[in-house]
This record gives C-alpha cells, sequence and structure tokens, in this order.
C-alpha cells in the first residue's frame, strides 16, 4: 500500500464506507520497505505486537545501521540482538540515542517504556558464565515492556542458593531458566512454580556438553510437565515467548 492508497483508506474510514477494524485489517498487510540488502518489515508491530528485531550476527554494521535507523524512524522500541560493538558504533552514528547492553550484546532504542505485562518476568541462571544469555533474555523482555527480576548464580550445584531466593521466582508469572553443563536447574525450578518455565540452554560447559547440546537434551528430557524448552544460546526467544505469555 502506497501514500496515495493509505490515505484513500483513511478518508474511507473517515466517510465510514470502511470500518476501522477492517482498515486495521487492510493495514496489517501493508508491504515492506525494501533497502536492497534487506526488506524492512514496519508493520510486523501491528501483527505480532513486537516490532521486527534485527538479528545482528552476519550483518555488516552498516547493515544493521541502516535497518535499525529505518526502524526507528517509524516510532516504538528498536532492538538489535548479538550485537558487538562494532555494530554499535554504526548503529549509534545513525540513531545517536541508541543504547548499548554490553553482556547481552544488544543495541537498544527504548521510548516507550510502558509495562504491559500482567506481572513480572523472573530470569533465573545456572551460573555465572550463563549470565549473557540471562541478559538477552532480560532486555528482550524489558523492550517489551515487562517488568522483570533477575536471580543469577543460583545453580544444583549450590541448590540452597536457589531456595533462599523462593520469594523472586514465588512472585513470577512466567520463569526463564538459563542453564549449561547438564541442564538441571529448569527442572528443579519446574518443580517449585506453577508457572510456565521457559528453558534456555548454554553453550556453557566442559567438552562433554558439546556446546550446550547436552543441556538442550536435557530440558527437552525434563520430568517437570511445566518446562518447555528453546534453542541454545537463544535468549531472546525466550524472552519474546516469556512476555507474550505475560500480556495473556
Amino acid at each position: 500500500m502506497d501514500h496515495s492508497s493509505l490515505l484513500k483508506l483513511l478518508e474511507q474510514v473517515r466517510d465510514g464506507r470502511v470500518s476501522p477494524d477492517d482498515a486495521v485489517s487492510q493495514l496489517r498487510h501493508m508491504p515492506f520497505e525494501d533497502l536492497g540488502f534487506a526488506k524492512v518489515d514496519h508493520h510486523r508491530r501491528l501483527r505480532a505486537g513486537m516490532p521486527e528485531v534485527i538479528f545482528s550476527r552476519g550483518k555488516t554494521p552498516q547493515q544493521v545501521a541502516q535497518i535499525f535507523k529505518k526502524l526507528a524512524q517509524h516510532g516504538g522500541n528498536v532492538l538489535a540482538t548479538k550485537a558487538d560493538r562494532e555494530h554499535f558504533r554504526a548503529v549509534k552514528k545513525a540513531v545517536p540515542k541508541a543504547e548499548y547492553h554490553d553482556m547481552a550484546q544488544a543495541a537498544v532504542l527504548r521510548r516507550d517504556k510502558a509495562n504491559y505485562g500482567k506481572g513480572a518476568i523472573a530470569i533465573v541462571s545456572a551460573g555465572t558464565s550463563d549470565i549473557p544469555v540471562a541478559e538477552e533474555a532480560l532486555v528482550t523482555a524489558e523492550i517489551m515492556g515487562n517488568e522483570v527480576i533477575p536471580l543469577y548464580d543460583v545453580g544444583v550445584a549450590g541448590i540452597h542458593r536457589l531456595l533462599a531466593n523462593r520469594t523472586v521466582i514465588d512472585k513470577a508469572r512466567v520463569v526463564i531458566v538459563c542453564a549449561g553443563m547438564e541442564g538441571a536447574l529448569p527442572s528443579v525450578v519446574g518443580g517449585l512454580v506453577r508457572v510456565p518455565v521457559i528453558a534456555v540452554p548454554t553453550s556453557v560447559g566442559y567438552g562433554a556438553s558439546f556446546n550446550g547440546l547436552a543441556a538442550l537434551l536435557g530440558m527437552l528430557n525434563s520430568c517437570a510437565s511445566n518446562v518447555s524448552v528453546v534453542n541454545i544460546d537463544n535468549g531472546f526467544g525466550a524472552g519474546y515467548v516469556a512476555s507474550m505469555i505475560n500480556r495473556l
């Protein structure tokens, strides 16, 4: 839908020839912006509730910066995941108000700070080495408008640390658990709470962890019925799904 078509649609709504609901339905299918190397979907927020997110790894800093700028021009929050410092330097030149979360490797522009969640999201890491993935989940959930409570380094090797912080996970409407090694922590948490638990296997561990595969398989075989699993190191996916659950 080009600019003239959009104006025509707005006139039809104003004159009562098209209902607001029908207009929104048409707007959901408006086209993307073609940058040549990328087709930027400006209407994903209307369809899915969250704007398009930039996966930075594999893209040049200039490509990330151009996409980030185009998304920023349409308002709302912008998130670029798996962004290194070089990516962010280019983004910062294009969008001076952008910020960088070093641990999460995320570039963000947060203008909408409203809370859209119905409760809190707890983000738990088994060890300190799992924090980068947990932080990606945290940044994602925050930029999607949620209250987030972090609880780090409470793995099964010292389970008393988790039990001493039961009040944190008891407050949550959704719990994200990030763990490497054998990936046991989500099952433990799942047995303590009555809410959905999203397990995130991390690529942390010794040789037999196979860069997170052991944790992934362990989590997929969890005996806790309220545990579901995202892919290895996918903190973003966990934060996104947790946000959707928290909005229901």
